[in-house]
């Protein structure tokens, strides 16, 4: 069951100017994906993935990367509205996530397992997908590091090795601005 009771309760909507929250009803052939730079307390990225009508989210500390032989730790946080795709701007002080946020990339996603849904995936904590991203392309794998039903949040993003991997490249240093704006976090801070 996918809510956003969480979500809901950790802001004030009247102070954030992040989107309300509303579970997406229907089904997408097109799946949401999309990575926020957010900088608050600490700099990290957002990943987030479209599943049952909510972005399911992990915060990334030290962003994606395109080389196989680096696994990045992906912590997982409470999951988003659809509408929270298109989300940039500057959360105030004092509130939950407090901080500037950018679309640092953005696209579609699929499962690269045709034998078993991205439901059942997700809940045996494996996802192998396809990004479709402006920045990042090909596969990638979120595997859960605890047990089902533990309480342990921590995942792993992992690229895959395909034509797409390219362990010289670091999109994160080279390519820091918006998919949306074209403004770096720098810029947001400064309003």
């Amino acid at each position: 069951m996918n809510d956003l009771k969480e979500y809901k309760k950790k802001r004030d909507f009247m102070k954030t100017g992040e989107p309300r929250a509303k579970v997406k009803k229907g089904k997408n052939t097109d799946l949401i994906y999309v990575i926020q730079k957010h900088k608050a307390t600490n700099l990290h990225y957002d990943l987030r993935l479209e599943l049952n009508g909510v972005l399911k989210s992990w915060a990334v500390p030290k962003g994606p990367s395109t080389d196989p032989s680096q696994k990045k730790l992906a912590v997982q946080t409470e999951d988003h509205p659809i509408d929270y795709a298109d989300f940039e701007g500057v959360i105030p002080e004092g509130e939950y996530g407090a901080g500037a946020v950018i679309v640092w990339d953005k696209g579609t996603y699929r499962n690269l397992k045709h034998d078993i849904s991205l439901e059942e995936a997700y809940g045996k904590g494996k996802l192998e997908i396809f990004i479709e991203g402006v920045k990042l392309k090909g596969g990638y794998v979120l595997l859960r590091t605890g047990k089902k039903g533990d309480s342990d949040r921590r995942w792993l993003f992992i690229k895959i090795k395909d034509r797409y991997a390219d362990a010289r490249r670091n999109p994160v240093e080279t390519e820091p601005n918006s998919v949306i704006s074209n403004k770096k976090i720098e810029d947001l801070e400064e309003t």
